[in-house]
């Protein structure tokens, strides 16, 4: 897709052209959304004002603004008054589904957060792995496994695989100082995810690693992520149902 620029707006067969594939607001909208895919403006970065955007694709105040709200309400841009219109980290995957650093929602119920390492090593991908991290069967992939804990009482068990090309330096790093959620989102800023939720028993490792029974029911949430078109992350995130709770709020 060709978006306009200060010369394509002196060229009105060119203009005309786009107008009649998108409508004024959605030309905005994605132009804005392609250059933070393509990493144009990284998260925190600030972002054309809306004079910027009503000159450079010659409409109106009202289309940038309902370019912008509509970014915004996919978790794309944070908007300032006063200030001007920011990428967003994106943590968030949709306005109902929020990737939160585990010590963050410890911490803030006021508890203590610290993790135990039991695995962190560089091993073989299996076909299946390598499908899902857009790696040839055989390629190195970074595994760990990590139990966090709240307080003293084990929250999750955390079987994850990296892909080395996102974060080369993942098994130099120490996770009971940082989660590899915070770390993974500071080198390599998810673009997209896809997740599943189910309840389930927990494997057998799990089980022992978590101090649970083997058929005690859990909340199992396994997560991909991606960053522009490379992905980042295969996780796997077991919590026990009678220690771990889903918390929101929703106001209509």
């Amino acid at each position: 897709m060709v978006f306009p620029d200060s010369a394509a707006r002196n060229r009105p067969s060119a203009r005309a052209a786009t107008a009649q594939v998108l409508a004024p607001y959605a030309l905005v909208r994605e132009y804005l959304k392609h250059g933070l895919s393509v990493g144009r403006w990284p998260p925190g970065a600030l972002m054309p004002s809306d004079s910027e955007l009503v000159a450079q694709f010659g409409v109106s105040r009202m289309t940038v603004t309902r370019a912008l709200r509509e970014l915004q309400t996919d978790g794309l841009v944070t908007r300032v008054q006063g200030l001007g219109t920011y990428a967003a980290h994106l943590a968030q995957v949709s306005s109902s589904l929020t990737i939160r650093d585990l010590h963050e929602e410890i911490t803030a119920r006021g508890h203590r957060h610290h993790a135990r390492v039991h695995l962190s090593r560089q091993q073989r991908a299996t076909a299946g792995l390598a499908g899902q991290l857009g790696l040839a069967p055989g390629a190195p992939v970074f595994h760990t496994l990590i139990v966090h804990f709240e307080d003293d009482v084990a929250l999750q068990c955390e079987d994850r695989f990296v892909n080395p090309r996102c974060a080369p330096n993942y098994l130099k790093t120490d996770f009971t100082k940082i989660t590899p959620t915070h770390y993974l989102l500071q080198v390599a800023p998810l673009w997209e995810a896809q997740y599943s939720i189910e309840a389930g028993a927990p494997r057998v490792r799990e089980a022992r690693l978590l101090g649970i029974p083997g058929d005690e029911p859990c909340l199992i949430i396994v997560r991909r992520t991606v960053n522009r078109d490379i992905p980042i992350t295969l996780a796997r995130l077991v919590h026990p149902g009678s220690r771990y709770r889903v918390q929101g709020q929703f106001k209509p």
